[in-house]
């Protein structure tokens, strides 16, 4: 249950940017998977080519995926969805085959990994052992969460996406910059993919077709907590993280995502808005 608890807070993290993204443009980013993935090449990038450690990498990859998701949802999917919603469905679609193939005529289907003084290193706990890079995962993904719902709460761009998220007209009447929310939106979707990066490699691995598994990992945690919760996505990603390691642990490995889908299939059948999810 701990190592589903400290595995969930990182999946948590992940559905971060894809609640925040539909809570706000109301439409489901299939690029998710790609971007992550693009976001977990470059933290291996950084390490092998410049020693940057991956927590050191925290600060410029948030930056830099933030500056490229605002550029993609500005340049390139606003304008060619042409304001229809399955437009934008259709060109993040596409988006994630371009991202998919290009990573794999740069990087081939090799898969990468890095090698840390921290990466096997584990905390005793009494009886348990707990790895430090989980735990440091967990903790990230909390703080984060944490800034995530300040920013939404407490801050002026935050209001400004909670108007637009609520009625879009009526925040571009009294003056809200709406085509700049979507943007800026969208760039903390693709800032927490690089947070989550940053936590993930030091114990997992990357190749290009990584990020199809935790995006839809993502999806269920999405539907579990609620479209648009933040609340919903962390409490959402701890639970299914416990599920995937129980059913891991009496299914064995290899079936341990069955637990995931089948409540994905019951939260659509009995509970359609999540835990935390408001209703139409």
């Amino acid at each position: 249950m701990l190592n589903g608890l400290l595995t969930g807070a990182v999946y948590a993290l992940i559905a971060l940017g894809l609640t925040l993204v539909y809570g706000v443009l109301h439409i489901i980013n299939f690029a998710h998977g790609a971007l992550l993935t693009c976001a977990m090449f470059a933290v291996w990038l950084v390490y092998t080519a410049f020693g940057l450690d991956p927590y050191l990498a925290i600060l410029p990859l948030t930056l830099v995926f933030f500056a490229i998701g605002y550029g993609v949802q500005r340049f390139i999917i606003g304008p060619a969805a042409h304001g229809d919603d399955g437009n934008i469905l259709l060109v993040t679609l596409g988006l994630s085959i371009v991202i998919e193939n290009v990573l794999l005529a740069v990087f081939q289907s090799d898969t990468r990994s890095l090698s840390t003084d921290y990466s096997f290193q584990v905390v005793e706990l009494g009886p348990l052992l707990i790895s430090q890079a989980r735990l440091y995962g967990f903790a990230g993904a909390v703080v984060v969460s944490a800034l995530l719902w300040l920013l939404l709460a407490r801050t002026d761009t935050g209001k400004a996406i909670r108007a637009v998220a609520k009625e879009k007209l009526g925040a571009r009447l009294v003056g809200i910059n709406v085509a700049h929310v979507f943007a800026v939106t969208f760039g903390l979707g693709c800032a927490t993919l690089a947070i989550a990066a940053c936590l993930l490699m030091p114990t997992f691995y990357v190749n290009p077709r990584v990020g199809g598994a935790f995006v839809l990992v993502a999806f269920t945690i999405v539907v579990l907590g609620g479209m648009g919760s933040i609340t919903g996505a962390l409490l959402g990603g701890l639970f299914i993280g416990v599920v995937e390691s129980l059913c891991g642990l009496y299914l064995g490995e290899s079936l341990g995502q069955i637990g995931i889908f089948l409540i994905f299939i019951l939260v659509l059948l009995f509970r359609p808005t999540g835990l935390f999810g408001a209703r139409a």
